[in-house]
């Protein structure tokens, strides 16, 4: 072995002098564009310039302590991002912290055993990529595996929650949640999308070099940590979570011992008195949010209060007063036909305007920049090494090295399609065969067209191409059984589309961290197999727990109300609307597409500030307790970076991580304190006088 890895480093630097020799006789012109287009290049701007390094085969890329670690990581976020899941829909990206956890818990491993005297391999950054790789996939399942919303809005209570009185709302079109099928669910529908863009990687990564952000950020953080002066960085880091995240697990632990009831407990503390208070506005005390604040940027926690402000501060209170004129006195609030149903429904009309109109700009910034390149190929070659660095030439080489075979990706999406079409319509009758051959035929065109979009704008369509199978098959599917199929197809879509986004998101990280494409595609494949045992477990850890789907509980899982009425929509069309609701839904509609018009025609300097209507949905149904207590996490960054910038942009994804994590963690033992009716000693509640 040591033989070969010292002639694998002769070649490269043999390699390496012969390609400076070319281009030290290149001409003077040659030479300036060269240096331009290094300059330019952002790739040689964020990848380690080692040109000698040398990489482990595939093989020992994926190891068992990695696994391990991967499975570790992927266990606890599952949980994390399921309680954010189903408390608002809305949980920030969290794979920055999943990389520090990847390298303090792989970094501790390693110590330890030093310190026994057992020697180890050591940590590389190739092996640091695919645990992070693996570990995403693992709890990713958990955010867009449909627990909170298309999956979830198939069980009974949100199918009363629709009204059974509802047209398309049919009885019998509901289907409780298990772990059983949905476990077989999720191992049909997620492993299709690992192999419907395989053939594709190196079109859309070597030769379009598409920058796809979260990838190049990812890889960015990882090289960071693998440098001397990330390894200093990451032990500041690692003090911070830690000490953040024992914090927040022990305030857990105290506002338990208080919360004896219902509305009991510092979650429920009137901060901004009981009217407020009676409006959703108060501060939550929740370590969770305020660190998804920290997260998120200043932009989405201010749309979220912006929309909390203008649902519960304004129009919910008007149209409550409307009430015995524009909806029955006699429904109670919860009905779909009374003020539940204007909630529900100008939600989906913000939601809708936001994605139609950022799909609609994704898909002309793609053909545009589809066209534009290969206008650009017929004149220049793309991939010409003449005007690429040594590095770039490195990354493309070690890329291309370990081949996936186009036949077994091929092979291996017919295998995994037969087996859906034969499987998912015993599950669920409803879904025709013929449905899901047809979702099978143009889902690797929709993957396409979604990971080229991500890949300029970071942006993932893939809810877009979910909701419109939605409505195509929730209409096809009639009255009978266009709800179910509407929903399950919405899924099939919907997990197809975000896998391709996720798999090209994960080889530019590759592509930078010099990690093999057949260790990253198996380690998203060992992730993805995980997730489909953790995932519904983390989610009937909470389902049996807690009061899930209620609307005055902790966990209202809003957005399984909000599918389950879009395919009712597209069973009944606008006849599912209560009075005035279409001219409201329509208002909101035109905002959302306003709003985004307005922000990508303004100067940066104003459109910047632009609200986002897809967050400011969120408080219509959830209420503005969660907005509060995420724009106290970005009023703590804002102060900080104005006080330690430096300081500030090292420690907040630490900080908040830890916040996160140690809410997380506290979550299990009080389930388990659920489980066994175990109550709180103590009910703190606030009466008026």
């Amino acid at each position: 072995m040591a033989t070969e890895m010292k002639e694998e480093q002769n070649t490269l630097k043999q390699r390496t002098q012969n390609q400076v020799i070319e281009i030290g006789v290149m001409n003077k012109k040659e030479e300036k564009e060269s240096k331009e287009i290094e300059k330019d290049d952002l790739e040689d701007q964020q990848a380690p310039q080692d040109a000698c390094e040398i990489i482990p085969p595939w093989r020992k890329q994926i190891t068992v302590r990695g696994l391990f670690a991967s499975f570790a990581i992927g266990v606890i976020y599952s949980i994390i991002v399921m309680k954010i899941n189903l408390s608002n829909g809305l949980a920030p990206n969290l794979n920055v912290s999943a990389a520090l956890m990847a390298f303090v818990f792989i970094k501790s491993w390693t110590k330890i055993l030093h310190k026994a005297g057992i020697l180890t391999t050591p940590f590389t950054r190739q092996e640091n990529t695919v645990i992070l790789t693996c570990a995403v996939a693992c709890y990713s399942l958990a955010l867009g595996g449909g627990f909170a919303s298309y999956l979830l809005g198939l069980n009974r209570k949100t199918y009363e929650q629709a009204g059974i009185d509802t047209v398309g709302n049919t009885p019998g079109s509901h289907k409780e949640p298990g772990v059983g099928w949905m476990t077989g669910y999720l191992f049909v529908v997620s492993f299709v999308g690992l192999l419907a863009l395989v053939p594709l990687r190196k079109i859309m990564i070597i030769d379009y070099k598409l920058t796809y952000p979260s990838g190049t950020a990812t890889a960015v953080l990882i090289n960071g940590f693998h440098s001397p002066q990330g390894d200093k960085m990451a032990k500041k880091q690692v003090r911070g979570f830690a000490k953040f995240l024992t914090f927040s697990f022990f305030w857990g632990f105290f506002q338990w011992f208080y919360s004896g009831g219902d509305t009991c407990g510092f979650s429920q503390f009137p901060t901004f008195g009981l009217q407020a208070w009676r409006q959703t506005f108060y501060f939550n005390f929740s370590m969770m949010y305020i660190g998804a604040g920290m997260i998120c940027s200043h932009r989405v926690n201010l749309s979220l209060i912006l929309g909390a402000v203008i649902s519960w501060g304004v129009m919910w209170p008007l149209i409550r007063g409307l009430k015995g004129d524009w909806y029955s006195s006699s429904l109670p609030e919860s009905n779909m036909k009374s003020l539940q149903g204007y909630k529900v429904f100008i939600a989906i009309s913000l939601i809708l305007g936001d994605g139609l109109y950022n799909f609609l700009k994704v898909l002309i910034v793609t053909i545009r920049s589809m066209y534009a390149s290969m206008k650009n190929r017929g004149i220049t070659n793309v991939a010409d090494p003449q005007s690429q660095s040594l590095d770039h030439l490195r990354r493309n080489e070690v890329f291309m090295k370990d081949n996936i075979p186009v036949w077994i990706a091929c092979l291996g999406y017919s295998l995994f399609a037969c087996i859906s079409i034969i499987v998912i319509p015993r599950m669920f009758p409803e879904m025709r065969w013929y449905y899901i051959v047809i979702a099978y035929i143009f889902a690797p065109a929709f993957g396409f067209c979604n990971a080229y979009g991500a890949g300029l704008t970071d942006m993932n369509m893939a809810y877009n191409y979910g909701t419109v199978a939605l409505f195509v098959l929730a209409a096809w599917g009639g009255k009978d059984s266009g709800v179910v199929a509407g929903l399950v197809g919405c899924g099939v879509i919907k997990s197809i589309v975000s896998v391709c986004n996720d798999l090209m998101q994960d080889l530019k990280a590759a592509h930078l961290t010099l990690t093999s494409p057949r260790s990253m595609l198996l380690s998203q494949a060992i992730g993805t197999a995980m997730a489909c045992v953790v995932a519904p477990l983390s989610f009937f850890l909470f389902y049996k727990a807690f009061d899930v789907g209620n609307p005055d509980g902790e966990f209202k899982a809003p957005y399984a109300l909000i599918y389950r009425n879009m395919a009712i929509l597209g069973v009944e069309g606008f006849s599912a609307l209560p009075r005035h609701c279409l001219q409201l839904c329509s208002a909101a509609f035109i905002f959302a597409a306003g709003v985004n018009l307005a922000r990508d025609l303004s100067p940066p300097k104003f459109g910047r500030w632009a609200p986002l209507p897809m967050a400011m949905a969120v408080p219509f149904l959830v209420g503005a307790y969660f907005a509060i207590d995420m724009c106290v996490g970005t009023s703590i960054v804002f102060a900080w970076h104005k006080i330690n910038k430096k300081k500030a942009s090292l420690m907040v994804p630490a900080v908040a991580s830890g916040m996160i994590c140690g809410d997380g963690l506290w979550i299990l033992p009080s389930a388990i304190l659920a489980l066994a009716k175990v109550k709180p000693p103590i009910c703190m509640k606030f009466l008026s006088a």
